[in-house]
This record gives structure tokens, sequence and C-alpha cells, in this order.
């Protein structure tokens, strides 16, 4: 039997070359997935291990817990501590790190890196060896800064060049003295790191006489274990704890590793949507195979095969089917991983150097993924041809399903959808995340409940196309009863367009809802006209909002300034507003009682309130970061949103208990209302600082919308490789379903059909079975993107839902191009058939 399946899957290579590259392109993005994370994930690895290099051991300051009312200071690291670290035995030398965000603005004044990456710190000495310089001298004064060599490169520096700097208030133009190399990640991300001297570095970053970090090298001879041991000896308990470098390294690599699991998952969960979808075809394709050579196989059972062997030839071809397109999705997912990593590089993202990583485990997931995926779509078509009588198969009387297996398969397809619809709407009911699981196994019951049900539904939705076809004569006529005339062939190659468009369209459905929301939000719960942050989401100084106020045309601002407070036991961070200008520049609904922040009154949400059962008129004590208490009243209850939440009281009831107040934003209105010459007035008044962020109403929404088109871009480009898999399910079938109906088409040319008629026949057949996939992938997409959205609502009040009718015609479209697509080759080659040859083929 094995000898005759090899000789039958070498015999039709044509038939299976379709099946091998559905498989094949689902096999190459799980194994491209594979390397490519693998690849990413080792070069950071060893990129941040390098990083670790100088350091033996590092010293920070133990983190402190909240005890009772009071907040804990966290112990600073001095530079008594930093010589006394130095002098432990073992210890070679001791460097103090200085460490925060600094932004460097390129040539035009824009912000180089990506604002969370733009860091700076100290240069340690004139020769720090943890940057080697690459060309020019360390940094002294104020008026002086090395960058790392990829920012230079890409804002085009050189030594000598004045650069504009910002960290914490005023921009700073000192000259650049050096350029040095470095293996930060960071920097390797695509950020930006400017080092200073000590001194200057500690002043700029609110640090004077302290560091954030002191790193220890050990002496010739001892170990970091050693080393470690004795600074704990040494140093004050309680106050520093000591990590190894080894042990920092480690933690990197997880933390790396733990990052690129995200990214890893998701890109698995496409690949796994192409097999998904590659499933159906395979199943399809070797149903067809199988109804073939019927004969072929009751002359087997003839001469005494069982229907364990039967079945077992068919495996035995899926092995081989799968076994090679296995190794061939392994190769092109090798291709695939290095093409990624070289897109990342093209689009900005900058990826340390490092060889392609091709594991043992990727090795044994791409074969075991191709081989298994390919035996068990191919069991059932082999158990069922297994079940045909010798006698029944050798007179052709077979391959019809039976009335009871479709009221079966009916039945079964119904009792999933319900399930599958049953478990959505009780999804929706929910609160936000403890809805996600009950709403994933809906979506999976109900996917696989319209699958069942697709030959079913196949009939009335292919009829309502019959007034459309009847316009092109007998092809129109011919095409719609051949879609009709094998129920389940036409829904299993309609479901591998149907998965693709379900997601691309749910998708595309939440993400134009999430941006509706966010537009209502912004424009109903903030009346300023800009908002002003940091571009990294750090604080502003105080000093940003007194500038903002004296600017001409500016009539109103109020600071969002956030501090820590202990409340019953517990902490609740504060929000410091100006409270006689924040109710002109926001609008948020209030509950109860009066939206009024003024002196010991304060507002808080709804949330907070029910959490501590307070109510309009209720008193509570405040013990602030400095250990003073105060006695606040609850002057209103507010309903929160996304943008503005917590407790709300005045800026000057709050800002004598903070030590160093920031702004996490400043809310700023003017006469004019929001336009270019506005927001260029205020930013030349901040010092045109490259750090600082002057967004209006609709930046704030465009800058959210960023995040969900890049992801909705990325989630069309990973799903087109289902549609690929799908295009290829319906060639596959209309190529197999000519070759299976010669005759028919012999005689249709015989008795007057032309090559033109007959070409359109397959393609208005291969259109009407994609368009129905179509129809069927949007319709449960709309579904699915409504009821997430439901389960979104419960968090977002402002959430609306929005059907995004163009870029559903433009999915109807993109089916129907499908079909049109799939049908060039199988209509060519069935309008070519010789028709006395195909009247006496079998």
């Amino acid at each position: 039997m094995f000898r005759t399946a090899l000789r039958t899957v070498l015999a039709h290579k044509a038939r299976l070359l379709m099946t091998v590259l559905a498989v094949m392109l689902g096999v190459a993005f799980v194994s491209g997935t594979l390397v490519f994370t693998n690849t990413i994930s080792d070069a950071f690895q060893k990129s941040s291990a390098k990083g670790f290099d100088q350091v033996d051991v590092a010293v920070t300051a133990e983190v402190q817990e909240d005890v009772g009312d009071r907040i804990v200071k966290t112990p600073e690291l001095t530079e008594a501590l930093r010589e006394k670290s130095a002098k432990v035995p073992g210890a070679a030398s001791a460097v103090g790190v200085v460490s925060g965000f600094t932004a460097i603005a390129d040539k035009d004044g824009k912000l180089v890196g990506g604002g969370f990456q733009s860091q700076g710190g100290n240069y340690w000495g004139a020769e720090d060896a943890r940057y080697p310089l690459k060309e020019g001298t360390a940094p002294r004064g104020k008026d002086e800064v090395v960058i790392d060599s990829e920012t230079a490169r890409r804002a085009g520096y050189e030594v000598g060049d004045t650069v504009r700097i910002s960290v914490d208030g005023p921009v700073l133009t000192p000259k650049i003295t050096g350029i040095f190399t470095t293996d930060d990640g960071n920097v390797a991300a695509g950020g930006s790191l400017a080092l200073f001297d000590t001194a200057t570095a500690q002043q700029l970053f609110g640090k004077a006489g302290t560091y954030d970090e002191i790193d220890v090298k050990a002496a010739v001879g001892t170990s970091q274990t050693a080393l470690k041991a004795a600074l704990d000896a040494a140093l004050p308990r309680g106050e520093v704890e000591t990590t190894t470098g080894e042990r920092l390294a480690d933690d990197q690599a997880e933390m790396i590793s733990a990052s690129m699991s995200g990214l890893k998952q998701g890109l698995l969960v496409f690949a796994g949507i192409a097999l998904f979808v590659g499933t159906f075809i395979i199943a399809n394709t070797f149903t067809m195979l199988v109804a073939q050579r019927t004969k072929e196989l009751a002359l087997l059972r003839a001469v005494g095969a069982s229907r364990r062997q039967v079945t077992r030839s068919v495996l035995i071809e899926a092995f081989v089917v799968g076994v090679v397109a296995g190794v061939t999705g392994l190769v092109a997912g090798i291709g695939i991983g290095a093409g990624l990593r070289s897109l990342m590089n093209t689009l900005g993202a900058t990826v340390p150097d490092g060889p392609l990583v091709i594991s043992p485990g990727t090795v044994g997931a791409s074969l075991a993924v191709g081989v298994v995926i390919t035996m068990l779509a191919a069991w059932l078509p082999g158990r069922r041809a297994a079940k045909i009588p010798p006698v029944a198969a050798m007179s052709s009387v077979h391959a019809k399903a039976t009335t009871r297996s479709l009221v079966l398969r009916n039945t079964l397809g119904a009792l999933f959808s319900a399930a599958g619809v049953a478990v959505v709407l009780t999804a929706t009911t929910m609160e936000g995340s403890d809805g996600q699981g009950p709403m994933g196994l809906g979506a999976v019951l109900l996917i696989i409940g319209v699958f069942i049900l697709t030959p079913l539904l196949s009939r009335p939705l292919i009829a309502a196309a019959a007034p459309v076809l009847r316009v092109f004569g007998v092809s129109g006529k011919l095409a719609r009863q051949n879609s009709v005339r094998n129920p389940r062939r036409t829904a299993a190659t309609a479901s591998a367009l149907m998965i693709g468009l379900t997601l691309i369209t749910g998708m595309t459905v939440m993400a134009g809802s999430l941006q509706k929301s966010i537009d209502k939000m912004a424009s109903s719960a903030i009346r300023a006209d800009y908002v002003v942050s940091m571009a990294n989401g750090n604080g502003l100084s105080p000093d940003v909002e007194k500038k903002l106020k004296s600017t001409g045309g500016v009539t109103a601002t109020s600071p969002m300034r956030n501090a820590p407070g202990r409340i019953e036991g517990t902490t609740e961070y504060l929000t410091g507003v100006n409270g006689s200008a924040f109710g002109e520049l926001t609008d948020l609904p209030v509950a109860d009682g009066t939206f009024e922040v003024d002196g010991a009154r304060v507002v808080v949400d709804e949330d907070t309130a029910r959490s501590h059962g307070w109510k309009a008129g209720s008193d509570f004590t405040v013990s602030y970061e400095d250990g003073e208490k105060q006695r606040l009243t609850v002057a209103g209850v507010y309903e929160a949103n996304e943008l503005i939440g917590g407790i709300l009281l005045d800026s000057a009831a709050l800002s004598p208990h903070q030590e160093d107040p920031v702004d996490m934003q400043v809310m700023v209105k003017t006469s004019g209302g929001a336009s270019d010459a506005t927001k260029d007035k205020l930013e030349k008044a901040l010092g045109s600082n490259p750090a600082i962020k002057v967004q209006s109403k609709k930046d704030l929404s465009d800058s959210i919308a960023q995040m969900f088109t890049l992801m909705l871009n990325m989630l069309y480009g990973l799903l087109a490789m289902a549609v690929i898999v799908a295009v290829l399910g319906v060639i596959n079938t209309l190529a197999m379903s000519v070759f299976e109906r010669s005759q028919e088409i012999g005689m249709l040319r015989a008795i007057g059909l032309d090559r033109r008629s007959v070409k359109r026949m397959v393609r208005l057949e291969s259109l009407v079975i994609s368009l129905f996939g179509g129809v069927l992938g949007i319709g449960l997409g709309v579904f699915f993107g409504w009821a997430a959205g439901e389960l979104l609502g419960t968090k977002m009040a402002t959430y609306e839902l929005v059907l995004p009718w163009g870029r559903m015609a433009l999915f109807l479209l993109l089916a129907a191009g499908v079909g049109v697509l799939a049908a060039l080759w199988p209509a060519r080659r069935a309008a070519r058939l010789n028709m006395l040859a195909a009247i006496k083929s079998e």
C-alpha cells in the first residue's frame, strides 16, 4: 500500500501542487515568525549583554514600601557611598550613573528618536569605558555634549556642530565635542543618547550630588559573587541593594524575551489563521482526489485491501505532501524571517547586527505543522472513501450525501451557531476583560457553526444571484447550477475566504468605532484648544504654564499636577488643577453636587467615590507626601473618561506639600481658537523645545489614530497571507472541478457552446463562490465588531458603533477580484479541452 500511495502521489503532481502550496504558505508563516522573533530577540540579548561588560556589580537604592499614613522616600546614592563602594576589598573602580529623558532636535528642529527612547546621562571622566569615543573628546561643562554615532548619522551631526537639546527646562545649545559607540538597547531600537559630564548631568536631571546607580568593577581575580558579598557587608543594609552584572544581563534577556513573546504570539495567531484556512483547502483537495479515484480505490478493495489499508494509503499520500510542504515552507520561512528583519531596518526600526537564528525547535515545529495539518485534513476524506462498497464504487453509484448525513450536519451546525451567538451575546453584558474569554470562545463556536452550515446557506444566497447571472445567458445559468451542484465543495472553498474577511471586517469596524469614540471624547470632555505635554510622558516644569499664561492671546490655563496621598490607609493619586479655570477648560458631566474646585473643596470621579463611599458633602482626611494632613470636602462627583479621572483639587492647596512639583500636562484656551498660527506662537513661546508637544484636540485624536492605523495596516498585511491561501483554494477547486467535468464540458462544446462561453461559465462560477464567501465574512465581521464594541463600551462611555460602508464595499470588491483572478487558469484550461478527447474521458 505504501508503494501504491507513493506512485499515486508521483502520478498526480499537478493536482497536488496547489495543496503543497497552501500548506507551504502556512508553514512558511510559522517558520518565518519563529526565525524573525528568535533572531531579533537573540540580537537584542547579545547587545544588552555587551552593555553590562563594564558592570560586575550594580548598587541601587532599595525600593521602599508605604508605611501607615506617610510616604516613605527612597534613599539617595551619594558621592560618599560611591567612594565607599570603590574602596571595598575586591573592587577596582566605582562609576556613578545618572540618567534621564533628553530630547535631541535634528537640524530642522524636530525630535530625533521616539520620545521614550530619547535618553541622556553622564560621561565618566576623560575616558568612559562604557562609551568608547569614535571621534572627538569627552564633554566638560554645560556647554559641551557627546552623542551616539547612530543619532549623529541620522541627524547629520558632526563634531563641532551646535545641537538643540532639552532635558527639563529651557532649550540648551551645547557644542558636540565627541561621538561615541554604544550597545544600548534604546539606541538600537531607534532612540538617541546624549551624555554630559557628571556634574552637569546631575544638575540637569535634578540629582545634585547623587546618582541613580553605582556600577562597581571587580579587581582582577575577584568574582562577581565575591564582590557582591563584600559590598553587602560594607554598605548600609535596608537602604541599598546589589545585583551582579550576570544577573542584570539575565534579567534583561528575560525582559527582551517577554517583550518579544507578545509579537511572536501575535504573528503566530495569524500563521494559525493561514493554516486554518489552508486546512479547508487541503480537505477539499483530498475529497476531490479521492472522489476522482473512487474506481481505483474500489479495485483495491476488490482485490483484497481492507478499509483500514485504503484509509492508510490516503494518509500516506498526505504524509508525503506534508513533508514536502514542511521542508519547502521552512526554507521559505527562513527567507521571510530575513526579509522582515531587513524591512524593519528599512522602516527605521534599527535592529542590532547578528546572525539568523534557526533553532531545532523552529525546524521541528515547521515539519510537525506541515505533516500534522495535512494528515488531519486528509483523514476524513480517506475514511469516507474506505466506507464506499467496492461494487457501488465501480458502478459509479456513490458520492452523493445521504439525507440523514445532511440533516445531521445541518443540526450540528445550527447547534454550534446558536451556542456561539448565545455565548457572544452573554459576553457583551460582562465588564471589560471578564468578557474577553467568553467572547473568543463564542466567536470560535459561531465560525465553526457557520462553516458547517455553509452548504445549506449556499443555495439561497447563490440563488439570489440568479437574476444577475441570467444576463449572461447559458453560461450564467450553468455557472449557477455548477455552484450549487456540490454544496460541500462550494462551502469549503468559500469558507477559506470567509474567515479572512471576517477578521478584516471585524477589526475595521472596531478601529473605526474606536476612532469615532476618541474624537467624541476629546471634543466633549475638553474645551481647551491645546494640551501641552512632554514627548516622553514625563512631567513638565511649572515654568511652562507660566510662560503659556503670559503669551498673548491665551485666555485660560490649567496644569494637571499629580502627587501621591494617603487616604484611609491606601495610596490615591491627587491631581492639582487651576480651580478657577478648570471648568472653562473641560466639560465633565457632574453626577452629584457641583463642579467646584477651590481651597479644601474637591471633586472626585464616580469610581473613586464609590470605592470610598463618598457623595457630595462627604469629608475625608488626606496625608500629603511631606507628611502634612488636611481635611477636604467632596463638592461634586463627576463622570471620568480615559483623559481625566481621580481626585481633582486646587493646585494652590497641593503644591506647598510637593518638594519638586511637576505638571503632567497643561491645558490652554486661546482667544482665536486652534489654528496653525496659534500653535506656532505657543511653540515659540516655549523656545521651540523639541521635548514639548503642543497638541490640539484633533492632534490628540490623530496621535491615537496612528496607533490604530498602524495595527490595522499590520493586520491587513498579515491577513493577506490568508487571502492568498484562499485564492489558491479557489484555483485548486476550480481546476479539479474542470478536470472532474471534462466529459461534461466536452459535451457542451459538441452541442455548440464556444470557448468564450466556457471561459465565462468557469469565471462566473468562481465569482459567485467568492462573493458567497465575501458576504458571509463581512456579515460575521460586522457582528463580531459590534459585539467587541459592546464589550469596550463598558469601559468607554463615548463608544459608538461605526459601520465603514466604503471599506466593506471595497472588501466585497476584493472578494470579487479573488474570484476573477482565481478563475483565469482553470477557465483557460477548460476552454482548451479537446471536445472529442473530453467526451471519451471517464
